[in-house]
């Protein structure tokens, strides 16, 4: 049985403009990434069998401070395909996870459903598939939502706000 943690996200936005977050080099800096940390991309192919290759930063003093006291790098090369790509509805992003010491490299999912809403909102639906131990599970759905957080940051405005969480699917 696969484990998954399922995060969603309504939003009010623009869908092109949501969209483009996940498929340009511009929109994918500016939201990528838990808190403290950025993504630097190198290249993004927004098509089906697409590349994605960026390196993930830590930007601010305290997180190269923790990443230095766990002796882990503070710059992360990532790399990953776009294996389902429907502009507007759906995608999926298959990242190669090659970084952790006496872990065998092994791929990592990220799908995306955009559904329109009511009100010029948009649900976001995000499901990553688990890691390779509970403890770096965990770790990714802390990052994830922080990822998130500041993409709902981005989107906030005086009419509302934007609401998400995490969920976990068993499928399998």
């Amino acid at each position: 049985m696969s484990h998954f943690m399922a995060a969603n996200l309504a939003i009010t936005a623009d869908a092109h403009e949501l969209w483009s977050l996940w498929t340009t080099k511009e929109g994918f800096e500016s939201w990528w990434g838990p808190e403290q940390f950025r993504a630097d991309v190198h290249v993004i192919e927004a098509r089906t069998g697409g590349a994605l290759e960026y390196d993930m930063v830590a930007d601010t003093p305290e997180a190269i401070a923790a990443m230095e006291g766990m002796n882990a790098p503070t710059v992360q090369p990532c790399r990953g395909t776009f294996d389902v790509f429907e502009p507007q509805n759906r995608l999926v992003l298959t990242q190669v996870v090659d970084f952790f010491p006496g872990i065998a490299p092994y791929d990592s999912t990220i799908a995306v459903a955009f559904f329109p809403l009511e009100g010029g909102r948009v649900r976001m639906v995000v499901t990553l598939s688990q890691m390779h131990d509970a403890v770096t599970t965990v770790m990714q759905q802390k990052g994830f939502t922080s990822q998130l957080a500041k993409l709902a940051r981005r989107f906030a405005s005086e009419e509302g706000s934007n609401d998400f969480g995490f969920g976990d699917e068993r499928s399998a």
